[in-house]
């Protein structure tokens, strides 16, 4: 399955945006919080979506 993995900063400036795949939700989720923390950007606005349905979000 196709994902897309963004971040952005308080200002709505895009600091991050990657499309992936992934077998499931689960090994998506599990990636995308991998490449939040190896850039740092965990604790900003992000959000993993996939096919338009969001999995995982942080304001």
């Amino acid at each position: 399955m196709n994902y897309a993995l963004t971040a952005f900063s308080k200002k709505g400036e895009l600091l991050l945006n990657e499309d992936f795949e992934a077998e499931n939700d689960e090994e998506a989720i599990a990636h995308g919080r991998k490449r939040l923390s190896e850039e740092s950007l965990w604790e900003t606005t992000h959000r993993l979506v996939r096919a338009g349905q969001m999995i995982l979000f942080h304001r």
